[in-house]
């Protein structure tokens, strides 16, 4: 088994959820059969909200690098980060390694495919266009809910109180916003969104971007992808 390094922290609780779920999807009779892990918690990494979205607060880019290259000196063969947002420094990241970042981002737009694609995500990965290009690839067109500042609103709520009914009630109201602009396929394309995917619409498709990553660190660790 490959090891796979985790930059993580954005938020924490994301990070702990992606390794439950990574642990829960391995076939293990024991404990050497589950994926190694290198972690690096790290809540400080600056704000991706306040830099993106807001203007303020210092660049995340240098951090992440920086981590990133921590990870592989201390034997990482891949890296990992779930934080779609982060995903905006991605080139930053990849440009300080020698080894492969496997991007959610483009790993979930080719779970996705071609046609109208709804994204439940924080408005920072609209406005910088994070989804866009690896969307485009597969024939793919983002569509986001009429007005998606309340989904910001909802990630700082469950950043600062966990999965609440009111952050719950605010996908729900996007993903049927979604359908009703003719996106039946949608990305949970923010970790704090994955702690609540259940509460999206149940007549859409709705794929985790957390579980793509999963997928993509288990087929590498084991090197069957």
């Amino acid at each position: 088994m490959r090891r796979i390094g985790i930059l993580g922290g954005m938020g924490p609780e994301a990070t702990i959820l992606f390794q439950q779920r990574l642990l829960d999807a391995v076939p293990a009779e024991d404990d050497c059969d589950h994926v190694p892990l290198l972690i690096d918690m790290n809540p400080q990494v600056p704000s991706r909200i306040a830099h993106l979205v807001e203007g303020t607060g210092g660049d995340p880019a240098p951090v992440l690098a920086d981590m990133a290259r921590r990870l592989q000196a201390a034997g990482a063969e891949a890296l990992a980060m779930p934080c779609n947002t982060a995903h905006s420094y991605a080139a930053s990241i990849t440009s300080a390694l020698d080894i492969p970042l496997l991007n959610m981002v483009a790993l979930s737009a080719e779970r996705a495919g071609p046609g109208r694609i709804g994204l439940l995500a924080s408005p920072a990965t609209r406005i910088t266009g994070v989804f866009d290009a690896a969307l485009e690839r597969v024939g793919a067109t983002p569509v986001w809910p009429e007005d998606d500042a309340p989904l910001l609103h909802a990630i700082r709520i469950i950043k600062a109180n966990g999965a609440t009914l009111e952050a719950r009630e605010i996908l729900r109201a996007a993903s049927e916003d979604l359908l009703a602009l003719g996106a039946r396929t949608q990305l949970v394309g923010c970790s704090e969104f994955s702690l609540i995917a259940e509460a999206a619409t149940p007549e859409a498709r709705v794929i985790d971007t957390l579980d793509v990553l999963v997928a993509a660190v288990m087929a590498f660790s084991s090197g069957t992808g």
